[in-house]
């Protein structure tokens, strides 16, 4: 008998392949035609590594490095590549640990410690065995092992933030992936082999350095090394302030909370964020002729109780502050500009009737009255309802808005007079020493939970959504970044395994069907590895209470 074909489906033509043909196989043909290597195939609906095997009649699509997701898998693999050269050039007895920290400009910030000397010179080593590696097309293979194994092995190759992180794992089997004689765990899917991994460079940067990778659109290119420096520092920050709590991991995050519950870790970061608020209402005082606060920060960042927080810090160092949303000054939803896709722009600046909003505030300097609007979102129409505001010696204008930090939206506005503040959700955990959590997630889970809460959006919906609010935040927020006066971290150590509660069922919504599924699914082994917590010790003016709900503020 003849082996047994299957039917598949690619860019509109049906073909038979052998049962057990490797998807790499089916895609290799179409590689060269491809305008970027494809790294992975979705199989009717579901995202598959190329190592695996058609089974069934099936629906292949082609996910390439140019893909979000393809370009996530491109940057897991390389940073494998790196960690796999790293032990080459300088032999694991002389590297304790290499640690991925955080996005630098394209790239990510490692540091690294052991007795090898951290110089351009050994980076260059490293640099040319990862070229190396590449060109040998060596496979990159996947393993399951059972947890117990995978926490022995890991015990085994001192790798202790791994064997932590697997004592909380539900799941009975790890995946584990192999580069020739190094073997790691990925939280992703992988590229098929080191052949894909060609584009990258190394460069000493702070106390570590910096892997840098291409950005999503331009995946063949390396972008200007340049590091943003406030932010940098803020980051760091925040990641020396839980390492003294003893917490960079999730598994440091589950001992603590299994050990001791999550009341001390909450309350000691909670006090943290307010001392930090308190130091800038106290900063701006200082100044003495500040009258706008500017806050500008990406989506579901906390801008909101954050403004009402620093309101009351400044009220107790004596002045009198109000708060304004730029929102209410939105064009008539009918004047609203269209984007690319033809979709209505509410994140770029000409959805802001900038004119009036300049108007108001210089009218408000001038110590006269001033009637505010508001924005009525049902209606799509800015409104008048006597809400009228004339500024004395100490009072002064909290502001809160994406375009805060561009000058273009207070143009009419003395330099001297404004206060720049920027805000953003960093996340300081990583899942291990070799795989973080991207900002964006944490925000991106955020935003799901306070959605279906406030809005009633589905977790299916925001989803959706999140490519057109990442391509708002690229054009109009972190391209200001670095002129805020002032950076405040609102992501808390603790909040992941609170969130865990109100975002699963949620992302259990939604139908292996929809395309959004994939991303749910990832979302979904993500949790996994969290141990969840209540959030009844969650204080009511925490940032958190934003998101799950209670808080003492409107927002």
């Amino acid at each position: 008998m003849g082996q047994k074909s299957v039917n598949v489906e690619i860019t509109g033509e049906t073909r038979d392949y052998p049962v057990g043909t490797s998807f790499a196989e089916i895609v290799e043909p179409y590689q060269k035609s491809s305008e970027a290597p494809v790294i992975l195939v979705t199989v009717n609906g579901k995202l598959k590594e190329l190592h695996k095997k058609l089974k069934y009649d099936s629906k292949i699509e082609f996910v390439t490095t140019k893909d979000n997701i393809g370009h996530s898998t491109y940057k897991r693999s390389v940073c494998m590549l790196l960690l796999k050269a790293i032990y080459d050039v300088a032999g694991k007895d002389d590297v304790d640990h290499v640690v991925i920290h955080y996005s630098v400009g394209s790239g990510y910030y490692f540091t690294m410690k052991g007795s090898t000397v951290l110089n351009q010179r050994f980076l260059d080593q490293v640099k040319a065995r990862m070229h190396q590696l590449a060109e040998e097309r060596i496979p990159i293979e996947k393993r399951s092992v059972s947890t117990d194994e995978a926490i022995a092995l890991f015990r085994r190759h001192r790798m202790y933030d791994k064997e932590q992180l697997f004592r909380y794992r539900r799941g009975s089997r790890v995946n584990l992936y192999r580069i020739g004689n190094f073997e790691d765990y990925f939280y992703g899917y992988m590229a098929n082999h080191t052949g894909y991994l060609r584009y990258f460079d190394l460069k000493l940067y702070d106390e570590g350095f910096v892997l840098e990778l291409p950005e999503c659109g331009h995946p063949d290119v390396i972008p200007p090394f340049a590091p943003e420096e406030k932010i940098f520092r803020v980051q760091k920050e925040s990641q020396e302030w839980v390492e003294k709590l003893n917490i960079s991991c999730v598994g440091d995050l589950n001992n603590r909370i299994t050990k001791e519950g999550i009341r001390s870790i909450l309350l000691v970061q909670e006090a943290l964020q307010e001392a930090k608020i308190s130091n800038i209402a106290r900063k701006i005082c200082e100044t003495g002729n500040k009258k706008f606060v500017m806050i500008a920060g990406p989506s579901s960042s906390g801008k909101t109780t954050f403004s009402h927080r620093l309101s009351i810090q400044l009220a107790a160092h004596g002045r009198k502050p109000h708060p304004i949303a730029v929102d209410n000054y939105f064009v008539d939803r009918d004047n609203t500009p269209l984007d690319e896709y033809g979709e209505k722009n509410y994140e770029c600046l000409e959805a802001i009737d900038v004119e009036q909003f300049n108007k108001d505030m210089l009218t408000l300097l001038k110590g006269e009255r001033v009637e505010l609007p508001v924005y009525n979102f049902k209606t799509g129409k800015r409104e008048y309802r006597g809400d009228f505001l004339q500024l004395g010696r100490e009072d002064v204008l909290v502001i809160e808005g994406i375009h805060c930090l561009n000058d273009k939206l207070s143009y009419a506005l003395p330099t001297d007079n404004k206060f720049k503040i920027y805000i953003s959700a960093l996340t300081q955990l990583n899942v291990d020493e070799h795989n973080r959590i991207p900002t964006t997630d944490g925000r991106l889970i955020r935003r799901i939970v306070r959605d279906a809460r406030t809005r009633g959006i589905s977790a299916k919906e925001t989803i959706a959504r999140w490519p057109s609010v990442r391509r708002g935040e690229e054009s109009n927020i972190f391209p200001f970044q670095e002129q805020a006066d002032v950076m405040f971290n609102s992501a808390l150590v603790y909040e992941l395994a609170c969130l865990k509660l109100y975002a699963e069922p949620l992302l259990f919504g939604i139908e292996k069907t929809e395309p959004e599924y994939v991303e749910a699914k990832r979302l979904l082994k993500f949790f996994d590895y969290f141990v969840a917590v209540p959030s009844e010790d969650v204080p009511h003016n925490s940032i958190l209470r934003e998101f799950v709900g209670g808080s003492c503020f409107d927002v």
